[in-house]
């Protein structure tokens, strides 16, 4: 029996259409999901977009739930919670997912779990905010709700200007993240895990000298080898999420490696450009043979 995959995205992104285009070619069924024109009727437990009954699919794969991370995108995400009571298995489940926008959430997880990350205030108080930036010499002012970099602002402790940017920051950001600025040399990695199975690591390398080495900066993707020991940590930040397809960012420091966070919904491109690997195939691999246990 065909099985249905909804792929929950954004219509016309690349990496949606990848995804939808390999549960098609598997099932002969392509649905593409955007959650901005989802219904969720509670009365009659249907939960529907575009005609469709979510409810009603055998599985949903989550590869973007919103454009922009923020507190809406986490009640898209608790729409789906209905469609996994009806017994709808969602890749990866809402719950875990809802834990990893939030950018605070993430990162008590991850320090619960004793992975190392850089040095990290947070607060709402200006006078701590501004000693915390004392202390670091440079930090990154991060939104709790963001992707890619955007948002986040380097700061420099010796900058003139520096309290007027730490009030104008906390302006759009009431609860202030700021984490001391980590020397990343040029490149951090993005290490790729499949229902917690290792898949590969590549690198994000700098082409503008920019602050964040990001693909949205004008950085680019190539390939890396990972020690095994390195490839452990990448596994042990990503086991407490409960994912099934996640990236973990880690830099290589003189200090060792940290953790900066664990992906949402993991870099599909990332593994293709910089490891040449199809990870939307793997995805739908897994997923299908997942639905019809």
């Amino acid at each position: 029996m065909t099985k249905r995959i909804g792929v929950i995205g954004t219509p016309g992104k690349w990496s949606t259409e990848t995804l939808a285009d390999a549960f098609a070619a598997r099932t002969g069924h392509r649905q593409v999901i955007d959650m901005g024109a989802a219904v969720l009727d509670l009365d009659a437990g249907r939960l529907t977009c575009d005609g469709v009954d979510l409810c009603q699919l055998d599985g949903l794969v989550l590869k973007k739930v919103a454009e922009t991370y923020s507190p809406d995108a986490l009640d898209r995400l608790e729409m789906l919670r209905l469609a996994e009571a009806a017994g709808v298995r969602v890749f990866s489940p809402a719950e875990n997912v809802i834990r990893l926008m939030d950018r605070l959430s993430c990162t008590v997880t991850l320090r619960n779990a004793g992975i190392p990350m850089p040095k990290t205030i947070v607060t709402e108080d200006e006078g701590a905010a501004r000693d915390a930036l004392e202390r670091f010499g440079s930090a990154v002012f991060k939104p709790l709700f963001s992707t890619k970099a955007r948002g986040m602002v380097l700061l420099e402790a010796e900058a003139p200007d520096a309290g007027a940017q730490i009030a104008a920051f906390k302006a759009a950001n009431p609860m202030m993240y700021v984490q001391q600025k980590a020397d990343l040399s040029g490149e951090d990695l993005g290490m790729v895990f499949l229902n917690g199975d290792y898949v590969c690591t590549y690198a994000r390398v700098s082409q503008t000298g920019a602050w964040n080495t990001t693909i949205h900066s004008g950085g680019k993707y190539a390939p890396f080898e990972p020690s095994p020991e390195l490839i452990e940590l990448g596994r042990r930040a990503q086991a407490p999420f409960g994912l099934t397809f996640t990236t973990v960012d880690i830099a290589l420091t003189s200090e060792g490696p940290i953790v900066f966070e664990v992906s949402a919904f993991g870099g599909y491109s990332g593994a293709q450009k910089g490891c040449d690997i199809d990870a939307a195939a793997l995805v739908a691999d897994h997923v299908l043979a997942e639905v019809s246990k």
